[in-house]
C-alpha cells in the first residue's frame, strides 16, 4: 500500500528571527538555595566535548572555543575517561615550561602532557548532587581551589560508573547573575563568595 505525503507550507523569514539556543532547560537565574541540578551541565542531555590526549593543544583550545566550552573530558578510543583539560591548563605556564625542556615548539605540547590524569580527579557523586543546593557546590568549588568539578553516576544495572554531569564556575556566576571578569579565577570566586554570604 503506497502512502500519500503532502508538502508543507513553506513561508518567508521574518527579518526578526534569532537563533533559538539550547541550554538543556537550565533557568536563566538561580539563587544559592536553588538545587544544585539546575546549574549542571547534565551530560544526558546535552553533548560532552572530548578531546585525544595526542591531540596538540592549540587544537583543543580551538575545540573549546568553538564549543564554547572551558573543559574537555580527555578519553581513549572506548570512551574511557583519561583525564580533563582547562582553558587554564592549556594557557597557562606548563605549556610553556614543558616546550622549553623538551626543546619542541608550543604547539608541538600534547593534551596528555598538561592534563590532569584521571587517577589525579576528585568528583561528586550523583546521589550527593541531587539533594545539593548552589550554594553547596560553590562552597564545594571553593574550597578545593577548582574552577570544574565533574559529576559520576552509577549505572543501575551494571554498577559501572559514567560521566553524568559538569559543575562550572562561569556557569554558576552567570546564572547568578554575578559579572565574571576576565582576568581570573580569583575575581569570579570573590563575587561567587560574596552571593555565598548575602543571600
Amino acid at each position: 500500500m503506497s502512502r500519500t505525503f503532502h508538502r508543507l507550507v513553506m513561508r518567508p523569514l521574518a527579518a526578526d528571527a534569532i537563533v533559538l539556543r539550547s541550554h538543556q532547560g537550565l533557568p536563566v537565574s538561580v539563587t544559592m538555595e536553588s538545587s544544585a541540578i539546575d546549574v549542571m551541565t547534565d551530560l544526558t542531555r546535552v553533548k560532552v566535548f572530548t578531546v585525544a590526549p595526542g591531540t596538540p593543544i592549540n587544537d583543543a583550545l580551538q575545540k573549546m572555543i568553538h564549543a564554547e566550552v572551558r573543559l574537555l573530558i580527555v578519553t581513549g578510543p572506548t570512551d574511557a575517561v583519561l583525564g580533563v583539560v582547562s582553558a587554564d591548563d592549556i594557557m597557562g605556564e606548563r605549556p610553556v615550561s614543558i616546550s622549553v625542556a623538551e626543546r619542541i615548539p608550543h604547539n608541538a605540547v600534547r593534551v596528555q602532557q598538561i592534563m590532569t590524569p584521571s587517577d589525579q580527579i576528585e568528583a561528586l557523586r550523583m546521589d550527593d548532587v541531587a539533594d545539593a543546593r548552589v550554594g553547596d557546590i560553590v562552597a564545594t568549588l571553593r574550597g578545593a581551589g577548582r574552577q570544574h568539578a565533574i559529576v559520576l553516576d552509577k549505572d543501575e544495572n551494571s554498577g559501572q560508573e559514567s560521566l553524568r554531569g559538569i559543575f562550572s564556575v562561569t556557569q554558576i556566576a552567570r546564572q547568578l547573575g554575578v559579572s565574571i571578569e576576565s582576568d581570573g579565577k580569583a575575581q569570579t570566586f570573590a563575587e561567587l563568595e560574596r552571593a555565598l554570604y548575602t543571600t
